[in-house]
């Protein structure tokens, strides 16, 4: 059996890198430009098959995007479309036998979250100037405190929350398949479903709570009131 958290490592110009991390998240970043080609490389007034999927994703995260982050957020949507099929990809990948999830190391979701807190401090300088840095101190000075603290937890919590729910996910399948007699698979299957659910659901979560987060930083203050 696997061993858990034990991975292969290679070393190169004194830095240490995860070698099945960096190939399973190159596999995912394959997939999700595949599946783009597809649904564009034939695009029909009526869309079909990869193109349908696609369109009803983009069209819910365009809706998501308009009613959380307002007109000014709109230029975010192919980041946010982007971050959620790399989510969903790189989630369900582990499901697959050999396989293993890019999402189930602390480094891959902990690079996604700082990604998105440093976009959302850049963003909030850049759209709002000085009214952002102002609105850390707010409603008294002491409260910058409070504020740090809390953009501090913003990545640790969306990177363990996913790393978390991922790595216990293949675990516990990996357990069951080793348990469970080859003519007893229905407890394997009902997990392995539950897993396919868990990664859509974590995925959709860090997507939102991304989302929330940018749209502190590009929302018109009146919009925010």
């Amino acid at each position: 059996m696997h061993e858990i958290g034990v991975r292969e490592v290679v070393h190169f110009a004194g830095l240490t890198f995860n070698w099945e991390t960096l190939c399973m998240t190159w596999l995912t970043m394959a997939i999700v430009i595949l599946i783009s080609w597809l649904a564009t490389r034939n695009l029909k007034m009526i869309p079909t098959g990869w193109q349908n999927v696609v369109e009803i994703l983009v069209s819910w995260l365009d809706t998501q995007v308009s009613s959380m982050m307002g007109k000014r957020g709109l230029f975010l949507a192919p980041f946010i479309m982007s971050l959620f099929m790399f989510l969903l990809t790189s989630n369900w990948l582990g499901l697959i036998p050999t396989l293993s999830s890019p999402t189930n190391d602390l480094n891959t979701t902990l690079g996604l979250a700082l990604l998105v807190v440093v976009l959302i401090h850049v963003l909030g300088v850049h759209m709002k100037g000085g009214h952002y840095i102002a609105h850390f101190f707010k409603p008294t000075p002491v409260f910058v405190i409070i504020n740090a603290i809390e953009e501090i937890a913003k990545p640790i919590t969306l990177s363990f929350r996913l790393f978390g729910n991922i790595l216990a996910g293949e675990i516990l399948i990996i357990i069951l398949l080793k348990l469970m007699p080859i003519w007893m698979p229905i407890p394997s299957v009902i997990w392995l479903a539950f897993s396919i659910f868990v990664g859509g659901v974590q995925a959709f979560i860090f997507t939102m709570l991304s989302m929330a987060y940018l749209a502190n930083a590009v929302k018109e203050d009146e919009e925010e009131s």
